[in-house]
């Protein structure tokens, strides 16, 4: 009988920084995390493709034993969110770009959001801007090819951080002073952050609030029967493992957090068990 879990899905890498919410505030969880590798990235991909994609792995996951899923990509839940709530019946936690919170903290009323393409243009992020946007001035920056880079274990080189400066200087030149991450893989990116923004910027994640709302769930509704153990995370990815491990070893080394991970017995997305 499969074990009771927290399940957290992503198109790739980026949804470790969620994972790794979770493990600093309850080692003891277990967590099997998903990355459709195979279909990375999502952004420049067809919504109808990325629904279906999220609706079968999730409806997977549940079987599996998953008695809440977190759905850690910002493009997937642009794109699924609402109708994967129809199709399962475990809690579904969602992320979102912290626009919100990063309206709500920002002196000088101008703010960034780093989000990937098809995050700044769907509906979700346009929805955010207009319930929390109003009294703020609000750069949503599309940045084609930086997860791709993240995803590949690139967090800290001077091509990324380039990357960053080009697409930063003009909303800190006009006195942007809080940026929101819209992309789970950005979270990754904190060292290179330091290296490009004033020091009065703040920074917003939204792993952390993930983690806390899934906790929440969790308890409200006796979801899951904790150990009283340290728990790896397993994981399964419908493309190249050694590609994935190799990423999270790049990730690892160069400071980026990771928590311990071990690759388990899990069904991807095409119901096909993977030793």
């Amino acid at each position: 009988m499969s074990q009771d879990h927290i399940g957290v899905f992503d198109s790739g890498i980026g949804g470790l920084t969620v994972v790794q919410a979770l493990y600093d505030k309850d080692p003891n969880l277990s967590i099997r995390y998903f990355a459709d590798t195979k279909f990375f990235p999502y952004g420049d991909r067809e919504q109808s493709e990325i629904t279906d994609r999220v609706i079968e792995s999730a409806q997977v996951m549940v079987e599996s034993g998953c008695q809440l899923l977190i759905i850690a990509c910002n493009t997937a839940c642009s794109a699924a969110l609402e109708y994967l709530r129809e199709y399962i019946t475990v809690p579904v936690v969602g992320i979102e770009p912290p626009l919100k919170p990063a309206a709500q903290n920002t002196i000088s009323k101008r703010i960034v959001i780093l989000a990937t393409e098809g995050t700044v243009s769907g509906d979700r992020l346009a929805k955010l801007e207009a319930d929390y946007g109003n009294d703020v001035a609000v750069d949503s920056i599309p940045m084609p090819g930086l997860a791709d880079m993240i995803e590949n274990g690139d967090i800290i080189s001077e091509k990324l951080i380039s990357k960053l400066k080009i697409s930063l200087q003009k909303p800190i030149s006009l006195g942007a002073d809080a940026l929101a991450l819209g992309c789970t893989h950005y979270g990754f990116l904190s060292g290179a952050l330091k290296q490009v923004l004033p020091k009065n910027i703040l920074i917003f994640d939204p792993a952390d609030a993930v983690a806390r709302r899934a906790l929440d769930l969790i308890k409200e509704n006796r979801l899951l029967q904790l150990s009283t153990y340290k728990n790896d995370i397993q994981y399964q990815v419908s493309g190249n493992h050694q590609l994935f491990n190799l990423a999270v070893n790049k990730i690892r080394a160069s400071g980026g957090n990771i928590p311990p991970m071990t690759r388990g017995k899990f069904m991807d997305f095409k119901g096909k068990r993977v030793d």
